[in-house]
């Protein structure tokens, strides 16, 4: 059903989602010629990247460049890299013309298309299937684009024209590729080998429905052996041999049950299409089954960085996963460190690996990363293994798998910790992440490693009392926690370590990660407010080396105290750095910072760390009207509200464990209301402050004074944005007509 039509208690959810997400659906009125400007889709693993090539020579094609997150190249050194695994193009007769008519389907996770050429045009629909291999490409071509083909093309076939169309990164590496092609019952293979013995495999075939309507089916499997071949032929004839519109509901089914696992609306339609997008491209970058999110998704493009880092990338890759009640897609992250938790003790020194274990800054999907200078990467994927915790309340997860990997991340800096003459225990020099472009520079205390070993020893201990452990190591926790020296700071705020402030742009909000994502700097106390809206302004005021991570974190941080106008303006700066297709770039593809500006919209709307949930903590004042329905917050509570004309009309909170429950809201009277399907114990604590005794599944509706009717979940009326960020152009109808109200 694409509508939600259902009553939650007193609450009424009334939803037509394929009407809502339709508002957002990117479209394109005229050809897309680069990895920032394509259609792209996936499943979690496969993915396809839709654009042209402006070469006079090339203007006849609609590239598809394929990727598979785990296709990789070993070496004999190094961490094996992505290898980018060629394409499947469909050639035109004429010259691709003026209007072309793209559109991604949000709803139903496909690319919909008329392209009309110099000779005909061609109706197009693609689309990777949510639960199997398998891209699946129509196309119905008038007599004038008759012969119009699709075309795979290995890599070491691509053009050069249509392979640097992107840029090139001669850091990258691309290894001899030996190419072997045959046919085998009707279908074509492809096997790409690599000089070691790896590679891909990939089969396609292409059935005749009638003269002007033709469907190719292709996969791509990891291996160049018999199973990988007998795997994609198999696939391949399963799929084009099945009922395609059985076949198109299989695929749908999985998107229409993903996205309403959670629903916000906001008043700023760009952005709130900004929102869902993100959420569209989380789902086409991983699922619970498939690889750890790296740079660039399954959407492969020349780059210097193929593969995963840890300094940031994956971190924010998974930050709004938590806050969205989508936390299936982050069991990726988990059973990556779990299954790999061997290699994270071998990163260590060999002295240390009895009880320690960390990440260095990047490598494969096996986690061999040696940590050198950069030493705190592995707690802060512990934090993202916390929060996975803390929104689920999976005590089997926090017993068995995050506290033995924290307790080993927090010992190797115990190792490394010295007592100084103060009595304070310091850290020898090591790197706060991203300052300085191209030289790392070490810093004594640095506050990244500080910040992380505070909060890995508080954490550690709440775990430990939680869980009943009576871990021997408590007292050695409570011992560094007691003297560790402080984050160190200046006049203008917060340093990157000790005696070490920011002296141009720094990027990264590394020496800002006690206040966000570690929030233990809250700001709850004036003078600590103070601290970090003056740390907030002094980094971000700093010119040069500001990229599009560093507005989601300052947005994130802005909220975390309250500053809901200032975090939109930071916001609304990144949406001039990202790419017109909602991607990212640097010196190569990178897809981490749209996906931590989705977390920064969530947090204007619901923040729930320490033991507080915060409903519209710090929400923009031209923000009027907001709804959002099943947020997710810590202690496993699904949280739903509406603001209406400035004030917040309701909240209701359902709690799935029966955890303790502390909401936080803007009434100020002590006339707030609670009701249930029984009389809900409420403490009014001031200042908007409740706590509310709910038992495991039960629920409970708050509003202030008069009671509002009806208590009713629906989309914030669209408009166009309150301010016009790109003219006509963007977002998110490129090239096309702007959206009208």
């Amino acid at each position: 059903m694409k509508v939600e039509q259902q009553k939650s208690g007193l609450l009424e959810v009334n939803l037509d989602w394929s009407d809502f997400l339709s508002r957002h659906d990117m479209s394109w009125t005229t050809r897309p010629m680069t990895w920032n400007e394509g259609a792209f889709i996936g499943n979690g693993l496969m993915g396809a990247m839709m654009f042209g090539e402006e070469h006079r020579d090339k203007r006849n094609v609609l590239r598809f460049v394929l990727g598979r997150t785990d296709i990789t190249a070993a070496r004999t050194s190094g961490y094996s890299p992505r290898i980018p695994i060629g394409e499947i193009d469909l050639e035109c007769e004429g010259w691709v013309y003026q209007p072309t008519e793209i559109k991604v389907d949000l709803w139903n996770a496909e690319i919909k298309a008329r392209v009309v050429t110099t000779k005909g045009e061609i109706g197009l629909r693609a689309f990777i299937h949510s639960e199997k291999m398998v891209l699946v490409i129509e196309i119905e071509p008038t007599e004038g684009e008759r012969g119009a083909k699709l075309q795979w093309y290995a890599e070491p076939e691509v053009s050069p024209v249509l392979k640097n169309a992107d840029g090139i990164n001669l850091n990258q590496y691309i290894p001899d590729i030996q190419l072997n092609r045959y046919t085998e019952q009707g279908v074509q293979i492809g096997v790409q080998q690599y000089p070691l013995g790896d590679g891909c495999t990939t089969a396609w075939q292409e059935i005749e429905k009638a003269p002007n309507h033709r469907i190719c089916y292709l996969t791509v499997q990891k291996g160049v052996g018999d199973d990988a071949r007998q795997e994609a032929v198999s696939l391949v004839r399963e799929t084009a041999q099945a009922d395609l519109e059985q076949e198109v509901q299989a695929h749908r089914s999985w998107w229409h049950a993903y996205y309403p696992q959670s629903f916000v609306s906001i008043p700023d339609t760009m952005l709130e299409g900004f929102y869902w997008i993100q959420m569209y491209k989380l789902a086409s970058a991983t699922r619970k089954e498939y690889m750890i999110i790296d740079n660039q998704g399954p959407w492969m493009a020349p780059t210097p960085w193929p593969g995963v880092w840890f300094n940031m990338n994956v971190q924010m890759s998974y930050s709004p996963v938590y806050t969205s009640n989508r936390l299936e897609l982050g069991e990726s992250l988990i059973r990556g460190l779990e299954e790999n938790f061997d290699n994270l003790i071998a990163n260590v020194p060999e002295e240390y690996r009895e009880d320690s274990a960390g990440l260095g800054r990047s490598c494969s999907y096996d986690l061999k990363a040696k940590v050198v200078d950069e030493t705190g990467n592995l707690l802060w994927i512990c934090h993202n293994y916390w929060r996975q915790y803390r929104y689920s309340m999976d005590e089997s997860m926090l017993r068995n798998g995050l506290f033995p990997l924290l307790k080993r991340g927090v010992q190797y800096f115990i190792h490394i910790l010295e007592q100084g003459e103060d009595g304070k225990l310091h850290l020898p020099p090591t790197v706060s992440p991203e300052y300085g472009s191209f030289k790392k520079m070490t810093v004594p205390d640095c506050h990244y490693d500080l910040a992380l070993i505070r909060w890995g020893c508080e954490t550690l201990l709440a775990a430990n009392g939680r869980l009943q452990l009576d871990d021997p190591s408590a007292e050695r926790w409570t011992y560094v926690l007691e003297h560790l020296t402080p984050l160190p700071t200046d006049e203008n705020g917060l340093l990157l370590g000790k005696d070490a402030p920011i002296e141009f742009g720094h990027r990264h909000f590394s020496h800002l990660l006690a206040v966000f994502p570690l929030h233990i700097m809250t700001g709850e106390q004036p003078e600590e407010r103070e601290l970090i809206h003056k740390s907030l302004r002094y980094w971000t005021g700093m010119e040069g080396d500001m990229r599009g991570f560093t507005f989601t974190g300052a947005a994130s941080i802005a909220a975390a105290i309250g500053l809901g106008n200032e975090a939109l303006q930071y916001i609304r700066s990144f949406m001039h750095l990202i790419k017109p297709n909602t991607m990212y770039r640097e010196a190569g593809p990178v897809i981490e910072s749209p996906l931590a500006c989705a977390e920064s919209i969530q947090d204007l709307l619901l923040q729930s760390w320490g033991d507080t949930i915060r409903v519209f903590p710090a929400v923009p004042d031209e923000w009027q009207e907001i709804s959002f329905h099943n947020l997710r917050a810590e202690g496993a509570f699904l949280l739903s509200a509406e603001r209406k004309a400035g004030r917040t009309a309701f909240i209701r909170v359902q709690s799935l464990v029966g955890e303790p429950c502390r909401i936080q809201t803007d009434w100020r009277s002590l006339n707030i209301r609670a009701i249930g399907e029984r009389e809900v114990p409420l403490r009014l604590l001031g200042d908007g402050l409740v706590e509310l005794e709910l038992k495991q599944g039960e629920e409970a509706l708050l509003y202030e004074g008069e009671r509002p009717e009806p208590f009713r979940i629906e989309p914030v009326a669209a408009k166009r944005s309150l301010r016009n960020y790109f003219g006509a152009n963007k977002p998110w109808r490129l090239y096309g007509v702007p959206f009208q109200e």
